[in-house]
């Protein structure tokens, strides 16, 4: 167990950042660098490049290494930066971790193995491995919804309890119970934020100490003010900026995960509403009510 091991830039506000593209469908390092500003502007404790919702399926190996670097590059160490690594090969993993860019980073997410459904103990060794020969601490990552797998609450208790070099969870299974098991037996290092947006309030109310949300992207100054209230026991009035937001995150996540926030911050100036494939853009009706959304906002 890693008792002494600084979790606390887990707490508070991370945002899953999008990877913005151009017409071409090349990487728009310039509206990246307008985003970046937006977020930490907004409020928000830290940021995490390459997770899904930066459409990693479909970077190549040196675009994901390039988007590191720029992130590092205009974060300018203002707040901590995440990098996503993960897989379905432990060892290709493995072999990530050393290569990629990762001395200015504070941690590395890494989310349950998709497809091939390993078994818990599968699960269990697979992160051992990882956390053994990480240059900087693991953060679980719990989103069985997108994996097929979901990591139970006893092999992250096992794993935060047996390994070194484990910071926390970023659980998203939407369970409650699962949640509240693993918030009643974790050790006292080990955080454990929240990966839905929607479900944010009353998962802290529960115990979890922050998320690592999408909304932020388009939302970070009402979105960090929730969590921030959260954290402060002031439910009444993260409940008022939550409640702005509900319909929002309906709209975000009703057909696929980035189209929705990127049809929101193009709508902002922020990005192009632009994805790649199989990923598509919202569907017209749902767009429009995204903008009819906006004007009300």
């Amino acid at each position: 167990m890693t008792q002494g091991l600084d979790t606390s830039f887990l707490k508070g506000t991370g945002v899953a950042l999008i990877t913005p593209f151009k017409e071409n469908e090349e990487i728009d390092f310039e509206a990246l660098s307008k985003i970046i500003d937006h977020v930490i502007l907004g409020g928000v404790n830290y940021v995490v490049v390459l997770g899904t919702t930066g459409e990693t399926p479909t970077l190549s190996r040196s675009e994901k290494m390039e988007l590191i670097r720029f992130t590092y590059d205009q974060v300018k160490e203002r707040v901590p930066v995440i990098v996503g690594i993960g897989g379905n090969n432990t060892a290709s993993v493995l072999n990530d971790l050393k290569e990629f860019p990762l001395e200015q980073a504070t941690a590395i997410l890494s989310a349950v193995p998709y497809y091939n459904k390993p078994s818990q103990d599968g699960l269990f060794l697979h992160y051992k491995k990882l956390a053994e020969n990480a240059p900087k601490p693991i953060v679980l990552y719990n989103v069985p919804g997108r994996t097929g797998r979901n990591l139970f609450a006893e092999t992250t208790l096992k794993l935060a309890l047996e390994v070194g070099n484990i910071a926390g969870i970023k659980e998203a299974s939407g369970d409650f119970n699962q949640c509240m098991q693993i918030l009643k037996d974790k050790p006292g290092f080990f955080t454990v934020v929240s990966g839905d947006d929607a479900l944010a309030l009353p998962q802290m109310a529960c115990g979890m100490q922050g998320v690592i949300s999408v909304a932020a992207n388009m939302f970070p100054e009402d979105f960090s003010g929730m969590i921030r209230n959260c954290l402060k026991n002031d439910y009444e009035a993260a409940k008022k900026l939550n409640d702005r937001l509900i319909p929002a995150y309906d709209l975000m996540f009703a057909e696929n995960n980035p189209a929705g926030v990127k049809a929101f911050m193009s709508e902002k100036g922020l990005c192009k509403n632009i994805l790649r494939l199989p990923v598509s853009p919202l569907s017209e009706n749902l767009h429009n009510r995204v903008k009819s959304f906006l004007q009300k906002y």
